[in-house]
């Protein structure tokens, strides 16, 4: 026989009744035990002699009815006496009950397990006798066995916990995901393993599987030893003894790389695979989520469509190869745009487009200027520099569409503008441009024309002076009446000539316009009338406009204090060419005032680094002030500010009486609106204002 196994746990002990004990046991054992039954009296020496033995003890032990009164090594063979022996004896020596296992060939072709179990019976003090216990566990064993090799040969992660979460026991899968040893595993948490974001969904599944429910997720991760995640799918099972949940099966199966396919996958459906850029699919995706958080949000956005220009003949001259390498390098420059929360995409093609959330018209067009700026360096292509300039089209949410697909065609549309005029400028789409013309393309071609043809008119606005109603100055206001398709607002076409330039020489017509006109009115008496005239952005950084205004004073022959030059908080963004400009104006003896203050966001810091000699209020304050307390706290506000700097302060938009007796009692020195006057021609002017 072999042992494989010895245990031995503590046992109370029981003392047999004196009298009829043989028979009454014997009839125990006899009829009401199915397991081999040995008892026996320890004898001095120790030694060990048999005092009942039942009917499969005999049998197992090859033994007969007259070997009872034997001792052990009277009739077993040596080997085997020896070998039980010393289990006997350790009962005697421990005083525990002690389990050991034998594996026995019964027969040439098989080999049965048997468990014993010793346990000695007290008799005064020490142990008198000793019960042994037999029984055949080989189909137990198999069994056993047959669940470990499941267990342990499972490619699928398997570890054993208790109630409370402690691992019990792990399969070698498992120590091979996890990287750690058996020794590292057992009673740790398994809390321990998951990622910190998937603890509240285990936890959720563990407290399902105490309930005795199977659960199976997966929303969690773990982590190994070498801090690896490791995306998974687990399924739990709850271990009943008797009814009762002692613990639960734990089943892991490592997903990590099936997870990295479908990320591939998913990767390269929204990617384009030359230059790793979002692709028209994920365009479409992230358009219209986008859509709907600017609605809810009530926010603006920008589309930019991108067109690289004379891309098709760069690459049929120098090669796919080339126009390739051409693309990535713009997409790596468009990836580099200082704006937050844009994302890049490219169509196809040499197409691309940007999305910029929460963003207005005035930012996108600082943005453009931006990415022209882009293109200002060559690409070095193969060790040779080349020149592209991009062409942008620009749709706004919600003016231009409120649906991707209304977006990305407006935009589209205005790339198409600009490429059939002159290409590497922008322009923004508008849907108010359509009202008045057929389409865009033609109102840009009657603009470029309507100097030559005279088709521009200046009209005046007077401001008056609200302690002694005086109107000593105006602001000249352009207007359009072009000969086909009638008056045309100034918020149609203005914001096209500021896109393609024209502004620069409107501008000049305007400045020569107005002298012309001033000069006019001093030949008539009116000589201490001052204009002014506004000025866009584009001519506040156009280095020529001083020497322009200079020309036209001394061609009219008139002071620079007739001429008063007008500018917003936007067009001072660029503050460093701006404060050089204004410095330059100012020099010349120009006045020069702010309009809309209050809507910019440094409007404080203009005040105190720029020559400004007048401040306009904008009409949006104007409006409310009185029944908005805020409105009038901050025009109020804005007044005393201008007084306390010594600067003149004009309110704009004024067409209530109350309004006016508001900005009387604020000490508003002047203020202009309809109210008062609407825009007129100059001969209006000299007949209604001039003449009081």
């Amino acid at each position: 026989m072999k042992q494989t196994n010895n245990t031995h746990t503590k046992k109370k002990m029981v003392h047999p009744e004196n009298g009829h004990e043989e028979k009454m046991l014997r009839d125990i054992f006899l009829h009401q035990i199915s397991d081999m039954v040995f008892i026996m009296k320890v004898e001095p020496g120790p030694t060990f002699r048999y005092l009942f033995v039942n009917q499969k003890g005999l049998d197992h032990a090859n033994l007969k009815e007259e070997h009872i009164g034997s001792l052990m090594e009277e009739v077993l063979p040596e080997e085997l006496s020896t070998h039980l022996n010393r289990y006997y004896q350790k009962v005697l020596e421990t005083n525990e009950t002690v389990i050991f296992t034998d594996y026995i060939q019964v027969n040439e072709h098989e080999i049965r397990v048997f468990e014993s179990r010793l346990t000695g019976i007290n008799d005064q003090n020490s142990i008198s006798y000793i019960v042994g216990i037999t029984r055949d566990v080989t189909d137990l064993v198999e069994t056993r066995q047959k669940y470990q090799s499941l267990i342990d040969h499972n490619l699928d992660a398997i570890f054993s916990i208790n109630e409370k979460g402690r691992i019990l026991s792990a399969n070698p899968a498992s120590l091979k995901m996890i990287g750690y040893t058996e020794e590292e595993l057992i009673n740790r948490s398994i809390y321990e393993l998951v990622d910190k974001n998937g603890v509240g969904e285990i936890f959720r599944v563990m407290s399902n599987t105490l309930s005795g429910e199977p659960q199976e997720t997966n929303d969690c991760t773990f982590i190994n030893k070498q801090g690896v995640k490791l995306y998974i799918q687990l399924k739990t099972v709850p271990i009943k003894i008797n009814g009762e949940i002692r613990g639960i099966y734990v089943i892991i199966r490592d997903t990590t790389e099936q997870w990295r396919t479908n990320e591939k996958m998913n990767y390269m459906a929204m990617h384009d695979s030359l230059t790793g850029l979002w692709n028209r699919p994920a365009l479409l995706e992230h358009l219209q989520a986008e859509i709907t958080t600017s609605m809810i949000k009530e926010q603006d956005f920008a589309l930019f469509y991108i067109d690289l220009d004379r891309f098709k003949y760069f690459n049929d001259t120098l090669g796919h190869q080339a126009g390739d390498e051409l693309l990535k390098q713009t997409s790596h420059r468009l990836l580099t745009l200082n704006v937050s929360y844009n994302r890049v995409y490219r169509l196809g093609g040499d197409e691309f487009v940007i999305i910029l959330p929460r963003i207005k018209k005035k930012e996108a067009d600082r943005v453009a200027g931006n990415i022209l700026a882009l293109f200002h360096e060559p690409f070095n292509i193969y060790d040779q520099d080349y020149y592209l300039t991009p062409s942008i089209g620009i749709s706004l949410f919600p003016a231009d569409g409120k649906d991707a697909e209304s977006l990305i065609k407006n935009a589209d549309s205005a790339l198409i503008q600009v490429k059939e005029k002159g290409k590497g400028h922008y322009r923004f789409y508008r849907t108010e441009m359509n009202e008045a013309f057929p389409n865009y393309i033609l109102m840009e071609a009657h603009l470029r024309k309507a100097i030559e043809k005279n088709e521009f008119i200046m009209h005046y606005q007077p401001q008056v002076n609200l302690l002694d109603g005086k109107i000593k100055s105006f602001e000249a206001l352009i207007r359009w009446n072009n000969r086909k398709f009638g008056f045309v607002s100034p918020a149609q076409f203005i914001p096209l000539a500021e896109e393609t330039g024209l502004i620069i020489s409107i501008g000049e017509w305007v400045i020569h316009t107005v002298c012309e006109q001033l000069a006019i009115w001093r030949k008539k008496g009116f000589k201490d009338i001052r204009v002014a005239i506004n000025i866009s952005p584009k001519q506040l950084l156009d280095p020529n406009l001083p020497t322009i205004i200079k020309k036209a004073l001394l061609f009219y022959q008139l002071p620079a204090s007739s001429i008063e030059i007008e500018v917003t908080e936007g067009a001072m963004e660029d503050t460093r060419n701006a404060l050089s400009m204004l410095q330059r104006l100012k020099e010349i003896g120009i006045v020069i005032s702010v309009d809309d203050f209050g809507t910019g966001y440094s409007s404080l810091n203009y005040l105190k680094r720029f020559p400004i000699d007048i401040i306009k209020i904008d009409q949006s304050f104007v409006k409310e002030i009185q029944v908005n307390e805020k409105d009038a706290a901050i025009t109020k506000t804005i007044i005393n500010l201008a007084h306390n700097l010594g600067m003149e302060v004009i309110a704009e938009g004024v067409e209530e009486s109350d309004q006016v007796q508001f900005l009387i009692s604020a000490q508003c020195l002047k203020a202009q609106g309809f109210y008062f006057s609407r825009p007129v021609s100059a001969d209006e002017i000299e007949k209604n204002v001039l003449c009081i």
